[in-house]
């Protein structure tokens, strides 16, 4: 079975009034942390969506590049999306729910959060509204100031990124404590590690971007150093 018949499946709870959180209180365990995976990279979409007033085809195209959504599952994600954009719930408390939910392994709210930022700057403009949104989804997912400012790094279009920012590392570290710091970046990037934690092997590829941008930063690192 598709993950996205799953969450069709998971969908059906809705008919009987239930409402996204509920759904997402009954994805806790594996494999349908999958499916949860999924679904919270489409509600908080939607609300953020909703926090910059505008979804773009840019932004369209990019949730295509990280999910591959099958034409005959097209109206099942569809259903998400606008059940979040409508839901009176804010998304502060999807946020919290999905934070609860993936609270043993805060790796997997990273992942997620790599999701959005990838969804957010796709048209080539990040807005103030969607930094707010997602320095505040951060703020409940327990994610560190310098964690948030190293994934913003890497992601938003903006002058070249500094490299000690984009490895979350300090200028004054030595150069065999970035290198260790990197190498944890790497393990915990690689698409097995992801697998592992959740995360569907449709959205793998947001391991893709990641990888490029701590090796690029190592180096230019690394070459500063005369390594």
């Amino acid at each position: 079975m598709s993950i996205w018949s799953r969450i069709s499946d998971a969908l059906s709870a809705l008919a009987s009034g239930e409402g996204l959180g509920a759904v997402f209180d009954k994805l806790r365990t594996p494999p349908e942390r999958s499916v949860a995976f999924t679904i919270a990279v489409i509600a908080l979409s939607a609300k953020m969506a909703k926090a910059d007033g505008l979804v773009t085809r840019d932004e369209v195209t990019a949730f295509r590049e990280v999910f591959q959504v099958p034409p005959e599952e097209e109206a099942a994600a569809a259903r998400v999306f606008n059940l979040a954009r409508e839901d009176v719930a804010g998304f502060e408390d999807y946020a919290a729910r999905i934070a609860r939910m993936f609270a043993d392994d805060p790796a997997v709210l990273s992942d997620l959060m790599e999701g959005l930022f990838h969804i957010a700057c796709a048209d080539g403009q990040y807005h103030p509204n969607e930094d707010q949104f997602l320095e505040r989804v951060a703020e409940i997912f327990n994610m560190t100031p310098r964690d948030f400012t190293s994934l913003r790094a890497r992601h938003v279009p903006d002058a070249a990124p500094d490299p000690y920012v984009v490895l979350g590392v300090e200028t004054s570290m030595p150069l065999d404590e970035i290198r260790a710091v990197w190498r944890q970046q790497v393990r915990e990037t690689h698409p097995d590690q992801m697998l592992g934690r959740g995360v569907p092997e449709e959205a793998i590829r947001l391991a893709e971007r990641r990888m490029q941008a701590i090796n690029e930063a190592w180096e230019e690192i690394a070459a500063h150093h005369g390594s």
